[in-house]
């Protein structure tokens, strides 16, 4: 982003990579960073590390609305296809990739059951190699008593350089890839999909029919939103299981901060207390014959799938990529950019304690200032 001109001072800037996750815009004009729906509304408005108020999101954006622009997903793209990503990743394996003895475990069982596993992955065939050896580098194999195996004797079927979505549309030449020297073979791969063999490119409707399969009896695993789930649900009609990190760190939230919603519990019971009635419906006011006059109605709290299958008082074992900067990174310190005269205040303000926004509620200036005059904090 430095190189298409975007200031110096970028280059201070400590990552925390438990503040902005996925789906956020950056607004280069008034430098915010924004949470925009499917349709471009704006839901959140964050200033550095200052959540804005209703009446600020308003002064600058009157219709709550933004056109995408893609400054910061060119300059991801050109990391992804033209710069060192790939190999400071190689470089550096046991920093960037996290490993997990059950995977041997879990592929073997997939395949026992009787169903059959492939990988599809945009990336090339020799960083696809390096990642995917390393994954499988355990001594022993799907078991501990049995010999390690190389990682492609998991899967039925491995294809390369899909070029995701691409691949659920018209798709690109399916050719077979020489594994001794990633080099593509000549010509067009028409037949069988061999097992243990690598292959590169294809479509989706070419696959499905090479594999002998169709869309339902397909579960695809992938953790980009648009790439991996919605195009091949949309397109091909495939299952999909998507793959969030963040959700450990919620599961944290959830079990950790048990006692804050039971509070929360406690002092709905409380609003009964103090008010009389609240917006109703039924088939006849004589119903109200069955509840006490100083009863408080409301919707009980719904609960998040990932909330409903875990209890509070179970504990969950962090498993997967941390989110918190006070991870295990500090076994690998981080290049800081000193400079002279630098116009950053502070490289890493703190984040913020308390929520001072609202994702969807929309009500008039005036209104919101007494909310803030009352006290009165929505989430």
């Amino acid at each position: 982003m430095v190189g298409i001109g975007y200031p110096q001072e970028i280059l201070e800037f400590e990552y925390d990579p438990s503040f902005a996750v996925r789906g956020l815009w950056f607004d280069a004009v008034y430098g915010n960073l924004l949470k925009v729906d499917a349709y471009g509304n704006i839901l959140v408005c964050v200033h550095g590390f200052e959540f804005l108020k209703h009446s600020q999101v308003y002064e600058l954006y009157p219709n709550k609305f933004l056109k995408l622009t893609r400054d910061v997903r060119s300059a991801v793209d050109w990391v992804h296809l033209h710069g060192d990503l790939k190999k400071k990743t190689v470089e550096n394996l046991q920093q960037y990739v996290r490993k997990d003895e059950r995977l041997p475990m879990f592929l073997a069982r997939l395949r026992e059951s009787g169903a059959k596993t492939f990988l599809l992955t945009n990336s090339d065939y020799n960083f696809t190699d390096h990642i995917m050896t390393y994954l499988f580098d355990f001594p022993h194999g799907a078991k501990p008593e049995d010999p390690h195996r190389n990682w492609k004797t998991y899967f039925d079927t491995i294809v390369v350089d899909a070029r995701k979505p691409l691949f659920f549309g018209e798709g690109t030449i399916l050719r077979q890839v020489d594994t001794a020297t990633g080099v593509l073979r000549v010509g067009i791969h028409t037949g069988p999909l061999q097992r243990e063999q690598v292959y590169s490119g294809g479509s989706c409707d070419v696959f499905t029919e090479l594999i002998g399969a169709k869309g339902k009896d397909v579960l695809y695993v992938g953790d980009h939103i648009f790439g991996d789930i919605l195009r091949s649900k949309k397109i091909s009609g495939w299952r999909t299981f998507l793959i969030i990190p963040e959700l450990v760190r919620e599961l944290h939230v959830w079990t950790d901060k048990c006692q804050l919603f039971e509070e929360l519990q406690q002092l709905d019971v409380k609003l009964g207390e103090m008010y009389k009635y609240a917006d109703l419906y039924a088939a006849t006011h004589l119903n109200l014959l069955y509840y006490p006059f100083s009863y408080m109605f409301r919707a009980p709290a719904m609960l998040l799938p990932h909330e409903s299958t875990v209890a509070h008082e179970q504990r969950f074992i962090l498993e997967s990529p941390k989110l918190s900067q006070s991870e295990d990174f500090s076994d690998h310190p981080q290049p800081r950019f000193e400079r002279a005269q630098s116009l950053i205040p502070h490289v890493r303000p703190e984040t913020p304690r308390s929520v001072t926004h609202n994702h969807d509620e929309d009500f008039s200036e005036d209104e919101n200032e007494d909310k803030i005059r009352n006290g009165d904090k929505s989430d």
